[in-house]
C-alpha cells in the first residue's frame, strides 16, 4: 500500500479524464502515490475509458451519485493510504506537484490538511475561485482566499509565496491524513456540494489541528465543471450550506448573533437580487433558509455530539470582520489591503 492516494472523483466526465488526467499519470511520483477514480455511478463511458486507457489508475465505482461529499465518502472507504489527495477531474498538476504537500505533513503531526496554489487553467497567470493561496473565512462565516475576494480574483506575482496555516483548504485539491477524515466521518452528506469541505476544516481546527497552505506545489484548476456560478442552484447551495455551516461550528456565545446577522445580510443579498433581475437567484436564498430552518432538529443533534467549540478569535484563518463590508463598500479588492491586525493571530 502506497503512503498517498490520489483520488479523484468522477461523475459523467470522460472529457474531463482525456484532458487532466495524464498530467496526473505523468507528474504522481509512483514510488509515493496511487492514483484511484471513484466513479458517482456514471452514465457515459468514464470506467471503460479508463480499464482500456489507464489500466494502472484503480477505480471504485459507487452504486450511486450521491454528490461530491457522499461520493467521497462511499469511495474512500474502499482506499487504504496514510494520506488521501482529494482533486478534482478538471484539475491539471505540474511536475513534483505532490512532494511539498507530502513533506508539509510529514513535517507536524498538528498539521491535519494542506492544499497547493490553484491557479486558474484558462488563464495561468491568475489564481483560481476555488482556493486560490489558501482558504481564509470572516466572523460572519463568508469564506474567501488570499488571491480571490468574491469574484476578484488576482494575477499571481509570488506576493503568497510563503506557507501559511490557513482556515480551509480547497476540495479541488486538499491533501488530509486518512486517519483524520475517517474519524469524523468524511464530508457532511447533507451540504451535497459546496462547502463542504469549509466544514470538515472547521471541525479539524476545533479539535486542535492545523491547515496549512504550501506554496510550492501548484495546480491548474479549470472550475465550474459541475455547476456554473450563473446557476440558482449554486447559489441555493451556497447559502444554505453556509448556515449549517456557523450552526455547527460556532460556539455557543456567538451563535445566534451571527445566525441573525446573516438573516440581515442575506436579505440585502435577496434584494440585490430582485433589483438586478436575477429572480431565481433571489427565490434560492429564500429555499435555502427554509431548508436551513426544516433541518434545525437534525444540526442541533449533531451539535450535541461536538466535544469542543473553539472562539473564532483562536483559530488561525479568521478575519474577524466583515468581509462584505471591507470589499463592497471599502472597496478593498486585494487580500492584502485586509488589515492583518483584523486576523487571529
Amino acid at each position: 500500500i502506497k503512503d498517498v492516494a490520489v483520488v479523484i472523483l468522477n461523475w459523467n466526465g470522460i472529457n474531463h479524464l482525456k484532458e487532466f488526467l495524464p498530467s496526473v499519470v505523468k507528474y504522481s511520483n509512483d514510488s509515493i502515490a496511487d492514483i484511484w477514480v471513484i466513479d458517482n455511478a456514471s452514465s457515459d463511458d468514464s470506467v471503460s475509458f479508463l480499464k482500456s486507457n489507464y489500466p494502472k489508475v484503480k477505480i471504485v465505482v459507487n452504486a450511486t451519485n450521491g454528490g461530491f461529499a457522499k461520493g467521497y465518502n462511499d469511495g474512500l472507504k474502499q482506499i487504504e493510504a496514510s494520506y488521501f489527495i482529494l482533486l478534482n477531474s478538471d484539475v491539471e498538476v505540474t511536475p513534483a506537484w505532490i512532494e511539498p504537500l507530502y513533506n508539509k505533513m510529514q513535517s507536524n503531526e498538528i498539521i491535519a490538511a494542506c492544499q497547493p496554489k490553484i491557479l486558474d487553467y484558462k488563464n495561468k497567470s491568475y489564481f483560481e475561485h476555488a482556493g486560490a493561496a489558501g482558504g481564509f473565512i470572516d466572523k460572519f462565516g463568508y469564506p474567501f482566499c488570499r488571491g480571490r475576494l468574491f469574484n476578484s480574483l488576482e494575477q499571481d506575482g509570488g506576493q503568497y509565496n510563503n506557507d501559511v496555516e490557513i482556515f480551509w483548504a480547497t476540495g479541488a485539491c486538499m491533501m488530509i491524513r486518512a486517519s483524520l477524515y475517517h474519524k469524523q466521518n468524511g464530508f457532511d452528506e447533507s451540504f451535497f456540494a459546496h462547502m463542504e469541505e469549509i466544514d470538515l476544516c472547521w471541525r479539524l481546527k476545533n479539535e486542535g489541528h492545523q491547515i496549512y497552505f504550501v506554496n510550492n506545489a501548484v495546480v491548474y484548476h479549470l472550475g465550474g465543471g459541475t455547476l456554473s456560478s450563473l446557476s440558482p442552484n449554486k447559489t441555493y447551495l451556497n447559502f444554505r450550506n453556509n448556515l449549517y455551516l456557523l450552526y455547527k461550528n460556532l460556539p455557543d456565545q456567538f451563535l445566534y448573533r451571527t445566525i441573525f446577522a446573516r438573516m440581515i445580510l442575506d436579505g440585502v443579498a435577496f434584494f440585490h437580487f430582485l433589483l438586478s433581475g436575477k429572480l431565481n437567484h433571489g427565490w434560492s436564498i429564500l429555499r435555502a433558509h427554509t431548508a436551513f430552518y426544516k433541518r434545525l432538529k437534525f444540526l442541533k443533534k449533531q451539535r450535541k455530539l461536538k466535544e469542543q467549540f473553539h472562539h473564532l478569535k483562536f483559530l488561525k484563518g479568521v478575519y474577524n470582520n466583515s468581509i462584505v463590508f471591507s470589499f463592497y463598500i471599502k472597496g478593498f479588492k486585494l487580500f492584502s489591503a485586509l488589515n492583518p491586525k483584523k486576523f487571529s493571530q
